[in-house]
């Protein structure tokens, strides 16, 4: 006797199966989880963002030395001129209308806004996964190197005491007065260009959010 002819199976629908993934081989499961111990999955860990924070304040502030140099060298000088009356000194103005101390100030402002969109872009460019303590670093990093710009510029510039410096150049002298930053929000513009820049190239050129998987799978939502 023949056995009956029975016709094979249908095939199985496999849309389900072609869903999910196949697991990835040994070796790759275990460099995978071993990057997700170092940086989790968005991003570096706390641990990891501390230290490099640190290192982005420091650098940050270090460059603050340049700021100084910079404003030193560029910066205009104010003169003024000293006069002797009896055995009393006094110190003028030569030129009561000029606005090299308004100049003086905006140096400083213009140089700290380059120096913030610089620092910004620099970091950005090292780390451009950055956490909140990496922009925390940031701010902190350019308000410590402004006050280290304008120390280093008051101190590195003309002599502060103005009496001793007209007695020492002589009466009807013209000398330069010291180095001073009238308005002292400048010291602000570096860290608020740093913080600004370093936000707006985030928003352009930072990492987007992966699309929600599975959306046109076996499982979405059946079009109304």
């Amino acid at each position: 006797m023949t056995a009956p002819l029975t016709p094979p199976p249908p095939p199985h629908d496999q849309s389900s199966h072609q869903a999910w993934q196949a697991p990835p081989p040994a070796g790759e499961a275990a460099e995978e989880h071993r990057q997700h111990g170092e940086y989790g999955q968005d991003g570096p860990g706390m641990k990891t963002e501390l230290r490099e924070g640190a290192v982005i304040a420091v650098a940050v502030a270090v460059s603050g030395v340049l700021l100084g140099l910079l404003w030193l060298w560029l910066a205009p000088h104010v003169p003024l001129v000293g006069d002797e009356s009896g055995k009393s000194w006094a110190v003028y103005l030569k030129d009561s209308e000029g606005e090299q101390a308004a100049g003086v100030d905006g140096t400083f402002t213009l140089l700290a806004l380059a120096f913030g969109a610089v620092s910004a872009a620099g970091v950005f460019a090292w780390r451009r996964r950055g956490g909140v303590p990496l922009v925390v670093a940031l701010g902190v990093g350019g308000l410590l190197g402004s006050l280290l710009a304008w120390r280093l510029g008051v101190w590195l510039g003309p002599e502060q005491d103005v009496i001793a410096h007209a007695k020492a150049v002589g009466k009807g002298v013209t000398f330069s007065a010291p180095l001073k930053l009238g308005a002292k929000g400048a010291l602000l513009a570096w860290p608020l260009a740093a913080l600004l820049v370093h936000l707006g190239l985030t928003a352009l050129f930072g990492p987007r959010d992966p699309e929600p998987p599975y959306e046109d799978g076996p499982y979405a939502a059946p079009p109304a």
